[in-house]
């Protein structure tokens, strides 16, 4: 009995999480208008892909779609190039002040984002990146939290297996690719995954350093679009949909190893 009521309570939290999903996406494929009545419908009763052709055509959104996915991939594999390097280089490699740098990066963590990015522009600005793909992406380029998780999960690869290949003839590039690199695959999907959404969602940055409406990105595109339909539930609806979906396909397609580089600390 007490199986059934654990049971019943976690479907019942689920389904209030997923709800206002599912109505999301049933809303985005109402007729204009049909979600302002009261009360509002919870399901189609004539579904029309309109809003999606109408964002997606002449809405300006494919560019826009576009250019968020672009910078996302970049962005993710620089990102998951940089941190995995450097957190490698901070659990296994030796080298003068490592202990002290490390802490004054765990320390900067307290410092939130938007301090930095007035500097930041300003920097930019006189590098003469402002309205450019990289100034988009250097602040992506690596992160704390990134460069602390890879080294945490590198700390449990056992330092007499490293120091076995050295005796070997094994330089530190080989070393990291073809013993440290294959034990970090769950780690690795996981700054993934936070990298991807991190520039996926990200609105202030490329508010900030993109002028050209060209080169806005979909979250920005997508909230001055609102101010031009702020009126048109199903339209933004769908919007919220094609902002949404791709983020979250990749959240279920790489959940088993996302879990299990958050959960996992050691080393088969």
């Amino acid at each position: 009995m007490k199986r059934i009521v654990v049971n019943a309570l976690l479907w019942a939290f689920a389904g209030l999480a997923v709800f206002p999903l599912v109505w999301m996406v049933c809303v985005s494929l109402m007729p204009a208008g049909s979600a302002s009545s009261l009360p509002p419908p919870l399901m189609p009763m004539h579904p029309t892909l309109d809003h999606y052709r109408a964002l997606l055509g002449d809405g300006g959104l494919k560019r826009a779609f576009v250019n968020s996915l672009g910078l996302a991939v970049v962005s993710t594999f620089v990102s998951v190039s940089f941190n995995t390097l450097a957190g490698y280089a901070f659990a296994k490699l030796r080298f003068r002040h490592r202990e002290r740098v490390f802490g004054l990066l765990i320390a900067a963590l307290v410092i939130p984002g938007q301090v930095a990015m007035l500097p930041l522009f300003l920097m930019l600005k006189g590098m003469g990146l402002v309205n450019t793909w990289m100034g988009v992406l250097i602040p992506s380029m690596a992160g704390i939290f990134g460069i602390f998780l890879v080294r945490q999960y590198t700390r449990g690869v056992p330092d007499e297996l490293l120091e076995a290949a050295r005796l070997d003839g094994a330089n530190e590039w080989r070393i990291f690719w073809n013993i440290v690199l294959p034990t970090l695959k769950p780690v690795l999907v996981t700054l993934a995954v936070f990298a991807f959404l991190g520039s996926w969602n990200d609105f202030m940055w490329p508010l900030i350093v993109l002028t050209d409406g060209d080169m806005h990105t979909l979250p920005v595109a997508l909230a001055a679009l609102s101010r031009e339909h702020v009126n048109d539930s199903e339209l933004m609806m769908a919007g919220a949909v094609i902002t949404v979906l791709p983020v979250l396909l990749l959240f279920v397609a790489l959940q088993r190893y996302y879990m299990q580089g958050l959960l996992m600390g050691s080393v088969k």
